[in-house]
């Protein structure tokens, strides 16, 4: 009997112990962490030395040149023997080659999308470009008590047919916007309406450009919307639409009461994926 008291207690310490190894297991390693951060720093300079490094993330300078040489024996860096700088080699832009819509949207975009929905009540989305659409990445239809059909993200809009496809004509340059018309125009399974006056829609993806928005309601359909671009460094990366109910609010009320909601929070994601891209800059050099 004292052998069986005794078995469940052996039991008990040898399950104890593998939880702590596990746990133990799953530390940090601050290594590749301190690594991450030296490229990081490195990466957005244009060469570093091993003192400017140490000094940016406040590692021993025996440390940061230990790194800097693990990360020259991986192929991410090279160390400059004219200069003693290190740079950054092409293979740094593999490691960002995940981070596409899906990430940014989801990891930035999506909480501002989620309260803009909160305030507006409208469904609102971010659609980024595909092809020769627009998909929808993150909407908050499933929230939303206006929302008269709900669609789920990975729905593709019709570029001459969409406020937010609009608007990405609208920024597209003259040549690439030619080339795409020409290409809708032709392979088409009906005629766009909106091709068939070609000059006066040009005319129109003008003006939303200098107005830096879109609205688009094509009737019957009850539902209209409105649509502003989320600027990057080199022009819109997404597009923040807001769908609305065509007989409830005037083009008028949308420009005034919910056209500032949505240029704002389209600034603060622009904002968060330029703050996400170069946090550890920011924050250390």
């Amino acid at each position: 009997m004292d052998g069986s008291r005794d078995k469940p207690q052996a039991q008990d310490a040898g399950q104890s112990s593998q939880a702590a190894f596990a746990r133990a297991s799953l530390r940090p390693i601050r290594a590749l962490l301190r690594g991450l951060e030296c490229l990081m720093v490195l990466n957005t300079r244009d060469g570093v030395t091993v003192t400017e490094i140490a000094r940016a993330t406040r590692l021993p300078r025996t440390t940061a040149h230990r790194i800097l040489e693990t990360l020259c024996d991986g192929g991410y860096i090279v160390r400059d023997g004219a200069d003693e700088r290190y740079r950054a080699t092409i293979l740094v832009r593999a490691l960002s080659d995940g981070f596409g819509d899906e990430s940014w949207v989801r990891e930035i975009a999506k909480p501002e999308l989620d309260a803009l929905g909160r305030r507006v009540l409208y469904p609102v989305a971010v659609g980024t470009a595909s092809g020769m659409t627009l998909v929808v990445r993150e909407n908050t239809d499933r929230d939303s008590p206006l929302a008269l059909e709900r669609l789920p993200p990975g729905t593709r809009l019709h570029l001459t047919q969409s406020a937010a496809g609009r608007l990405h004509l609208a920024f597209m340059s003259q040549a690439q916007r030619r080339a795409i018309l020409d290409v809708l125009a032709r392979t088409g399974t009906r005629p766009d309406q909106a091709l068939r006056n070609r000059a006066d829609f040009e005319a129109l993806l003008d003006r939303v450009r200098n107005d830096g928005y879109c609205l688009h309601h094509a009737p019957p359909n009850r539902e209209a919307s409105v649509a502003v671009p989320i600027q990057g460094a080199d022009g819109p990366v997404g597009y923040l639409t807001m769908r609305y109910i065509a007989s409830a609010v005037t083009p008028k009320e949308i420009v005034a009461s919910y056209l500032p909601q949505l240029s704002q929070a389209a600034e603060r994601i622009a904002a968060g994926l330029s703050v996400g891209l170069n946090a550890f800059a920011t924050a250390d050099v």
